[in-house]
């Protein structure tokens, strides 16, 4: 006898399971792009603008409160993660003989230390190291650091998030619009900037406005925007950033990253898009109920997620290297060791194993009661 499949419990109330749902989506597809290097990829769905553009619309929403709180609140959220990947991976660079002789003079090493703490610039890491034989390579290191200019970008945003919004509620699309015209600037200008400066100022217009993009849309500024407008207006931006792509030379090992503007111009149409078509779910539609718990986890993970999975990543490929050496699999299977796929689904073990290991920071950040995995299962046990 076949059995109905039990509904997905009900999110909480204010929950909007479109957005969860498209936070796993980037999710995923920023592991896959990191293994795979597709270029078309960031194209087909530009994960990091959409990710931002999520956040933003939280912050948006948060900063009903009082700014100070906000900020606190989401400093609290967002650092403690990255602590525990520091203490991990500063500990295990030092035991490797990094040090500080590392950045010319002993009190630079000691200063950018503190981007461990507090990210407002790239924290240093060691470029070459003897790594872990048969599980790490010697850029372990560079591939944990990686990651955290997300984390930069994202502070940044948090701390200026009371001014944007300030602005954003007397002049709108001036305000979306800042960053991109901003990005055009760093582009097409010639700035003798320190590399830690121009960095910085580089991510924050690149994705700025997709930030503002998301706190548009949740002060209601998209909803007064005429319905054929965007979908008129969009297509036409996306163009703008493939042909800027296009013409410096997108593709064959140039990736979407590497052409700051021409990722602002399409994370900014694909966004717009994606949130002006947003249907706004209080539950799962039927056909998503099955992916629940999945969903519900990754978006309960995500910083950790985000942080870890660079060198799960790393580990999964060196592991899998080693069955070359296995007998005979070389000879016999070589078609099988020489596919990604298995590294990818090996990567995601090894994500799980660090969500079981580390996730609990994140509901110790957010003052909750730490969870080995929250995938909404044990909720939907109390509703029914």
């Amino acid at each position: 006898m076949r059995h109905k499949p039990e509904a997905a419990a009900p999110a909480r109330p204010g929950r909007d399971r479109y957005f969860d749902l498209l936070r796993a989506l980037a999710l995923f597809r920023v592991v896959l792009y990191h293994l795979m290097s597709w270029t078309w990829l960031p194209l087909a769905f530009p994960s990091m603008g959409v990710m931002f553009a999520l956040a933003g619309n939280l912050m948006g929403r948060s900063l009903k409160r009082p700014a100070p709180q906000v900020i606190r609140s989401r400093m609290r959220r967002l650092l403690p993660p990255m602590w525990l990947l520091g203490a991990i991976g500063v500990t295990g660079m030092i035991a490797q003989g990094w040090g500080p002789d590392a950045d010319g003079h002993p009190g630079w090493w000691w200063t950018h230390l503190l981007f461990w703490i507090v990210p407002l610039s790239d924290p240093p890491f060691a470029a070459d190291l003897p790594g872990v034989h048969g599980f790490l390579d010697g850029s372990w290191a560079g591939n944990i650091a990686e990651p955290l200019w997300y984390l930069r970008a994202y502070l940044w945003y948090v701390l200026l998030s009371p001014l944007i919004l300030r602005y954003l509620r007397k002049v709108p699309w001036t305000t979306i619009l800042a960053p991109l015209v901003l990005s055009a600037v760093m582009t097409l200008g010639s700035f003798d900037l320190p590399e830690r400066i121009d960095s910085t100022i580089t991510d924050f217009s690149t994705f700025g406005a997709c930030w503002v993009l998301g706190m548009a849309h949740q002060e209601g500024v998209l909803s007064r925007v005429p319905r054929y407008i965007v979908p008129a207006v969009a297509p036409f931006i996306l163009g703008l950033g493939l042909w800027w792509a296009m013409r410096n030379d997108f593709g064959d090992g140039n990736e979407l990253d590497g052409i700051p503007l021409a990722q602002a111009l399409w994370s900014f149409g694909a966004v717009l898009l994606l949130l002006h078509f947003s249907p706004s779910w209080s539950e799962w539609p039927p056909r998503l109920r099955r992916w629940d718990r999945l969903i519900t986890l990754l978006n309960s993970r995500a910083v950790t997620v985000y942080l870890w999975h660079n060198v799960c990543i790393l580990a999964a490929a060196t592991m899998w290297d080693q069955l070359w050496n296995v007998g005979s699999l070389g000879e016999s299977v070589p078609w099988l060791l020489d596919s990604a796929w298995p590294v990818l689904a090996f990567t995601w073990v090894l994500i799980g194993l660090c969500v079981l290991s580390f996730g609990w920071v994140e509901d110790v950040a957010a003052k909750r009661s730490p969870r080995l995995w929250p995938d909404g299962k044990e909720r939907g046990r109390r509703k029914r």
